[in-house]
């Protein structure tokens, strides 16, 4: 009777495991809009069976998973821009991941040398221009916005912002501080207005003649085209786009990255890691561009037919991370050229 009873409750204990297993559960930390990342959780459940939940901010996670400690809930990061990646590193929040599948789909330039975080994909930092009034090759490279010719013409949100401290770190890379400095005075002499705004309102500067030229993320020039909103449409027809320091022996155009991280403290690592091993697939990588008209960091992944009509472009493949080590220096000249 008792060897019965024990086989039965070994069957009741694999049978909770086995439920236990399919009702797994991750808990996101995300810098991302939910509509951004709601179909990549989607796909990522009805694949895996593993069900994620979604604490959305635009600010202030960092300092949340800090003070929640041993305790926090959350068991993976996604963000916006290296800046904020590097953050959770310098913080000690992150653990070091140790996937073959991220580092064989994951270029090295785009990920931590810690393995702490990983690029899940790209967006360019481009120059965009009034179409009408700017002709084909009269600016070829960030340097040429600094050129007295477009003087009152250039607009720009504020430096101060993570993408526009991002270019002034990936000019400091190549330049140096000082002649990344005097770059920086003379693109500000240039602007037609005090810099204000988010990238879609430089557009419609352009639009509206208060400038001919400004700097963007790629991705907002697609959700101007395909917007709903009839008026940003005509935005977005009225401006060609560049990319940048293509030159054969230019270094390329600056790209940032959205990614993720792996929360220190996570219960559930095993599954964590199995949602970033997707976000990287191929998969979800052409998702990236047909949803947000980001670039793959994947290699054996073409970006959608949408950004391809836009242009090929060879990319700056400095490592990502001195883009966020050199941050603090980028913000200190943003300041004193008052950007």
């Amino acid at each position: 009777m008792k060897i019965r009873y024990s086989k039965l409750l070994m069957i009741l204990i694999i049978v909770f495991q086995v439920e236990n297993l399919f009702a797994k559960e991750i808990n996101i930390y995300s810098h991302r809009q939910p509509f951004l990342i709601n179909p990549f959780l989607e796909l990522f459940t009805k694949e895996t069976g593993i069900k994620t939940n979604v604490v959305y901010s635009k600010k202030g996670l960092a300092q949340r998973l800090k003070a929640e400690g041993e305790n926090s809930p959350a068991d993976i990061i996604l963000t916006v821009d290296i800046g904020r990646l590097y953050i959770y590193e310098d913080l000690d929040l992150l653990a070091s991941v140790e996937s073959q599948k991220l580092i064989n789909n994951i270029p090295v330039y785009l990920r931590s040398p810690n393995n702490k975080w990983f690029g899940l994909s790209k967006r360019a930092r481009v120059i965009v221009v009034n179409k009408n009034k700017i002709n084909n090759n009269e600016i070829s490279t960030l340097e040429d916005l600094a050129d007295d010719k477009w003087r009152g013409k250039i607009c720009s949100r504020p430096g101060s912002h993570v993408y526009n401290r991002g270019i002034m770190a990936s000019v400091i890379a190549a330049h140096g501080e000082q002649k990344a400095e005097e770059w920086a005075k003379k693109l500000v002499n240039n602007f037609a207005r005090r810099p204000q705004g988010n990238d879609r309102s430089q557009v419609k500067a352009i639009y509206e003649g208060e400038c001919e030229i400004s700097i963007i993320n790629n991705y907002y020039f697609g959700k101007l085209k395909f917007s709903d909103d009839p008026e940003q449409r005509k935005w977005a027809e009225n401006v060609r786009l560049i990319f940048p320091n293509q030159g054969l022996n230019d270094r390329g155009a600056h790209v940032n990255i959205s990614g993720g991280g792996i929360a220190k403290h996570s219960k559930n690592k095993k599954e964590a890691q199995i949602l970033l091993e997707f976000l990287s697939s191929e998969k979800a990588q052409k998702l990236y561009g047909e949803i947000n008209f980001e670039y793959p960091v994947n290699s054996n992944v073409s970006p959608s037919s949408e950004l391809q009509k836009w242009g090929e472009f060879r990319e700056d493949q400095l490592p990502i991370i001195k883009i966020a080590e050199l941050a603090p220096l980028a913000q200190k000249i943003i300041d004193r050229v008052g950007w």
